[in-house]
This record gives C-alpha cells, sequence and structure tokens, in this order.
C-alpha cells in the first residue's frame, strides 16, 4: 500500500474512533433503555473497525 493510500485509511480510522466516542458519549448522558443498548453497540461496533483500519494503516 502507498503513503497516501495508507494516510486515507489512517483518517478513516480516525473518524471512526472519533464518531463511535461521540456516539457512547451522547447515548449514555443523552438516551434510555433499548435506545442505549442500540447506540452502545453501533459505537463498539465503529470502534472495533476504526481499530482494524488503523492497525491496517500502520502495516
Amino acid at each position: 500500500m502507498d503513503a497516501m493510500t495508507k494516510m486515507w485509511v489512517s483518517f478513516l480510522g480516525i473518524g471512526l474512533m472519533a464518531i463511535a466516542a461521540f456516539l457512547i458519549t451522547f447515548a449514555r448522558v443523552k438516551t434510555k433503555g433499548i435506545l442505549k443498548f442500540v447506540l452502545s453497540f453501533v459505537a463498539f461496533v465503529l470502534l472495533i473497525f476504526g481499530f482494524i483500519y488503523g492497525f491496517f494503516s500502520i502495516l
């Protein structure tokens, strides 16, 4: 993978992690019940994908 592609992949990973952090904060502060669980689960999935993209950007 060339350097420019690695940069874009790392930006994607950082962006997914930032969205996950915002989403989990919003879910814990503003929501209750099943919506809180759903938003937390989506944030967890985004965090996992962000980690995977970040890991591939350093290979």
